[in-house]
């Protein structure tokens, strides 16, 4: 049976070698701590704007917060100033980053509207300059980057990137195969990731399209990866992550869990985000969350409208009752978990 090494980056040992990934307004420390327990290896934050960040931005510097039951953490910052960049890597480190990750991969319209994230990727040079002014100003923490094979289907420049970043002291990649333009359309392509880490000697953790315990494992021996990394399918789904990290050390997949207790662990999840953020907000943030929770439960299209139009924390828990006591649907089927997203 397959058992995967540690992955060790930067002196910092990670096992299991699985990843969650960075998801705008959804991995904030609270959704990481979260997580954590079912067996997460790293944890990484939103991404989070060196620009807001040097300036001081209050909801900037909460992003920034880390539990010290989730680590190891990076914290991952996206810009296109090599000199902002620095200062913000230097001030996440001095606040508790056990890696410092670089954003190179978003390709979301307001990021690259502003010369960040996937688009850097049209500018070798720039990219690599960013990549040196962040290993320079970080003094202990290990610094990696995260990252897409290219902007353009007509020129993919993530081996020349890597192999120049790498050489100014860049400690381990994350590759997605996908490019920017191609956002999350079609498929990712592993063979574009396999040949990364033929090309460079620190290491590669692969990302895209892991929706199966068995996928991860079979991405690993495929293409000799470091590690893996989870995102959008793991949504709602934490159990997914238990299953990729029992995979991941050579033991048997475990069953999947009832509806009550995905409904419990939905309900623990809505009351912390309440404890954390108020009653407002809490609820207005968690909306998504409880409607990720309940795919796949018999009516779970009505259960999510009755929570996106309820006002308070016990009408919400109410719904959750009534939740608690469906089934999963029949069309389903027993794939449902893993089909989060």
């Amino acid at each position: 049976m397959f058992k995967a090494a540690p992955l060790v980056i930067g002196g910092i040992s990670i096992f299991p070698p699985l990843a969650l990934a960075p998801m705008a307004g959804v991995t904030n420390a609270l959704f990481r701590r979260l997580f954590k327990p079912f067996g997460l290896g790293l944890t990484v934050s939103e991404f989070v704007s060196a620009q807001s960040l040097v300036r001081g931005n209050k909801r900037t510097l909460e992003m920034i917060d880390v539990y010290p039951d989730e680590r190891p953490t990076a914290v991952q910052l996206h810009g296109n100033d090599p000199a902002v960049m620095a200062r913000a890597a230097a001030f996440v480190e001095e606040c508790g980053a056990d890696i410092v990750d670089i954003n190179f991969g978003c390709p979301a319209p307001k990021i690259v509207k502003g010369g960040d994230g996937a688009a850097i990727l049209r500018d070798p040079d720039l990219a690599v300059a960013i990549c040196a002014a962040v290993r320079k100003a970080v003094q202990r923490a290990p610094v990696t980057v995260k990252m897409r094979v290219g902007w353009s289907a007509d020129r993919f420049t993530f081996i020349e990137i890597a192999k120049r970043a790498e050489a100014v002291g860049i400690n381990a990649f994350t590759l997605h195969g996908r490019y920017g333009q191609q956002f999350y359309k079609g498929t990712a392509d592993w063979s574009y990731i396999a040949r990364l880490k033929r090309e460079v000697q620190v290491p590669v953790i692969g990302n895209g399209d892991l929706r199966h315990a068995t996928e991860a494992v079979q991405r690993m021996q495929e293409t000799s990866v470091d590690g893996v990394m989870v995102g959008r399918a793991a949504l709602g789904n934490p159990w997914l992550v238990r299953d990729m990290a029992a995979a991941l050390r050579g033991e048997a997949i475990p069953p999947p869990p009832s509806v009550a207790e995905r409904v419990e662990f939905a309900r623990r999840h809505f009351d912390a985000m309440i404890e954390r953020y108020g009653e407002k907000s809490g609820l207005l943030q968690m909306r998504k969350h409880l409607g990720w929770y309940l795919k796949g439960i018999e009516g779970a299209a009505a259960l999510r409208e009755a929570i996106n139009h309820e006002t308070t924390p016990w009408g919400v828990h109410a719904i959750l009752d009534e939740a608690a006591t469906r089934t999963v649907a029949a069309e389903a089927g027993t794939e449902a978990l893993a089909e989060a997203v």
